[in-house]
């Protein structure tokens, strides 16, 4: 298998399909594994996965996607399964589909990494949330009505060159609804964080100076430690909801502890 720590890879569209069995979203991520796709860049989201007994945590309140990480929800772990391949393995509730097992960077971008990009689809399903990122309306509806179904969802982000290939693979895998954009899911920084500079528009805009150094400072240290970049922003986003209380202008500033006094 490639290795999958490629700090070279150039990720310039996602290609994203549903497939209607787990067998078949297992062996679509170990080609596309096989294939030199790096792990961090493969997403994976269905309800119905064999293991998910498995998982020790799980993200219901609110009723919001962006609302995981702003109750501090606990992430599980998936392992003897694909879903072990993968990154950030958790739970989350999406309103109009239910609890949904997430792997990849899509379960932190809808957990709260891009607060600003989502925050005015927050609570209309998964659907809205596909689209605020750049998926087309419609694709989008089919993706939310058919994981409600019980069938997966698999986005791999790949360099445009290569678009072409992988596509056929994931068709040739079981691939239905296939769909190939020129988006890619927001990450923080690019790589580690040297200053708030380096943290994308999504996040900068709702963290307060002192929320966005508490932000790079818990990434880079879990980064550092894991060389995951899924970890290491639901690490720096849980250190912000512990030190910091949402204002009403939605930027993380007040210090929780003041605010409590």
């Amino acid at each position: 298998m490639a290795d999958n720590n490629n700090n070279n890879y150039q990720a310039e569209r996602t290609i994203s399909a549903v497939f209607k069995q787990e067998k078949e979203v297992d062996s679509v991520v170990r080609r596309l594994l096989d294939r030199e796709v790096p792990q961090d860049h493969i997403s994976v989201m269905g309800r119905d996965f064999e293991s998910q007994t498995r998982i020790s945590g799980f993200i219901t309140k609110r009723d919001v996607i962006l609302g995981g990480l702003r109750t501090g929800a606990l992430f599980g772990s998936l392992f003897g399964s694909l879903l072990s391949l993968l990154t950030g393995v958790g739970v989350l509730f999406i309103p109009f589909v239910g609890s949904v097992v997430a792997a990849g960077p899509i379960g932190a971008v809808l957990l709260g990494a891009a607060t600003g990009a989502l925050a005015g689809s927050a609570g209309a399903g998964l659907a809205s949330a596909l689209s605020t990122l750049g998926m087309p309306e419609d694709k989008a509806a089919v993706y939310e009505t058919r994981i409600k179904a019980g069938e997966f969802l698999v986005m791999a982000e790949v360099p445009a060159s290569r678009s072409g290939e992988l596509q056929l693979l994931v068709e040739s895998a079981g691939g239905e609804e296939v769909h190939v954009s020129d988006m890619t899911l927001p990450r923080p920084c690019p790589g580690r964080c040297g200053s708030p500079e380096d943290l994308s528009p999504e996040i900068r805009t709702h963290l307060s100076e002192n929320a966005q150094q508490a932000f790079i400072e818990r990434y880079n240290t879990v980064l550092d430690e894991t060389n995951d970049e899924t970890q290491a922003e639901k690490a720096a986003w849980d250190k912000v909801h512990q030190e910091f209380v949402e204002d009403e202008n939605g930027i993380w500033s007040k210090d929780r502890e003041a605010a409590t006094v």
